[in-house]
């Protein structure tokens, strides 16, 4: 029995333990992105992005059509940096799958979206990330929103 719970306590350190460093660091990038979010510090979320990045958001219309819009980095982080006081961001990831070859790397991350403490909407980030030396910079982030189809528990 003893032998059963030392490879099971093998087996989840192993799991919990597995990401590679390459793998921490790209998470790394996207929670510092994530931290100037919620504190509206677009000096800290620039740190982190491309001078080029790209910016789209894809969703569903009420009236069933998919679109593609494009936003300017300018226009979001002044959004951000613009929002009053009396307004609560909260986007909560609820995982990471990162992928990486080389210098190249996409984190894909599921999200609830939460205004004023009130779920928003929820979907998915894909942020393209670029190595350059020794630092992995966000060049493209997508994402999904609806309001339809998300499990949550308020």
């Amino acid at each position: 029995m003893q032998r059963v719970i030392f490879y099971l306590v093998l087996l989840i350190t192993t799991t919990i333990f597995s990401q590679s460093e390459e793998e921490q660091s790209a998470r790394a990038t996207i929670d510092t992105f994530f931290e100037g979010f919620h504190k509206g510090d677009t000096i800290l979320m620039k740190s982190v992005m491309s001078d080029k990045i790209i910016m789209q958001t894809a969703f569903r219309t009420k009236e069933g059509e998919d679109k593609l819009v494009e936003d300017s980095p300018a226009n979001v982080l002044k959004a951000i940096a613009t929002r009053t006081a009396d307004q609560k961001w909260d986007e909560r990831l609820l995982s990471y799958n990162i992928q990486i070859d080389g210098n190249m790397a996409n984190v894909w991350t599921p999200y609830e979206f939460w205004f004023n403490d009130k779920f928003s909407h929820c979907g998915v980030n894909s942020f393209q990330l670029f190595k350059d030396g020794a630092t992995w910079k966000i060049i493209y982030l997508i994402d999904t929103r609806r309001r339809s189809t998300c499990k949550v528990e308020e």
